[in-house]
């Protein structure tokens, strides 16, 4: 159960009279990519491996994890399979441990990566609508992370973080909050929070993000707010992961994995 509540922080998401920075509804039949780097930070892997399997149609976005699908890093993480979409890129020449999302010690740039500043909010309010994917293996997510112009600027803002195996035919557990990454100012505050109802449906998650605190909504409803600091820019992060069985087997049977996005949307900060 989220939180209780403290001076008035429970009020519902309203974002009457207030006009977004983006609005984006992958209308075009085309992946805008001024705006979406597609591409699981591939300074640790290659871009070959990473690169998402995507279609863009007009009702949104659907990212896929096929049968062919490669595990995007095998050397550092495993059997791990994604398609994935960020909004900012930069890494340090190949050779070096200077990359962003620093996941576990010990990663060294595989293919170093232009930078790319493609959208980077910092503060504000920033929403998706989306639906998650009830098989064992798959988990679905919305994670901002800092951009790392300094290395510690690299926390992560979970708007939503969903695992198939989590989801039954009441409804499924959502993990939102805080997680440090490796910035050292912050501490880890994420909480499951139940949702009734279809997840694999549209539903709308987002967080309120200030100077001192962030507060998230699931359906424009608050469910959990964190009074930690994170001051500086994001890049958006939206995935669909294939997670390993420990004996190495794949449900081929069950694939594609279909993640589908209908919009994301980002505010800018009131005033």
């Amino acid at each position: 159960m989220p939180a209780t509540p403290t001076r008035g922080e429970d009020a519902p998401l309203d974002l009457t009279g207030r006009m977004p920075d983006v609005d984006e509804r992958f209308g075009e039949g085309v992946l805008d990519e001024t705006l979406w780097w597609p591409y699981y930070t591939p300074h640790w892997s290659t871009r070959e491996r990473s690169a998402a399997r995507y279609t863009v149609e007009r009702d949104g976005l659907e990212l896929r994890i096929d049968a062919d699908t490669p595990a995007w890093a095998p050397e550092s993480d495993g059997g791990i399979r994604c398609s994935h979409l960020q909004t900012g890129q930069w890494s340090g020449p190949a050779g070096s441990t200077t990359g962003q999302h620093r996941f576990r010690p010990g990663l060294v740039v595989r293919e170093a990566q232009p930078e790319r500043r493609l959208l980077l909010p910092h503060f504000g309010v920033i929403e998706v609508r989306m639906a998650a994917v009830r098989h064992p293996d798959a988990m679905v997510a919305f994670w901002p992370i800092g951009f790392e112009e300094d290395p510690d600027d690299c926390g992560e803002i979970c708007v939503a973080e969903i695992f198939g195996s989590e989801l039954d035919d009441q409804g499924g557990w959502v993990g939102v909050g805080v997680k440090p990454q490796n910035d050292p100012r912050l501490r880890l505050d994420v909480e499951k929070v139940r949702v009734d109802g279809d997840l694999t449906d549209f539903h709308d998650y987002a967080v309120e993000w200030t100077p001192d605190r962030l507060r998230f909504f699931i359906d424009h409803r608050w469910v959990k707010t964190v009074d930690q600091r994170i001051d500086y820019p994001v890049q958006l992060m939206l995935d669909v992961f294939e997670l390993p069985r420990d004996d190495g087997t794949r449900d081929l049977a069950a694939l594609p994995h279909r993640f589908r996005v209908e919009r994301v949307r980002v505010f800018p900060p009131v005033g």
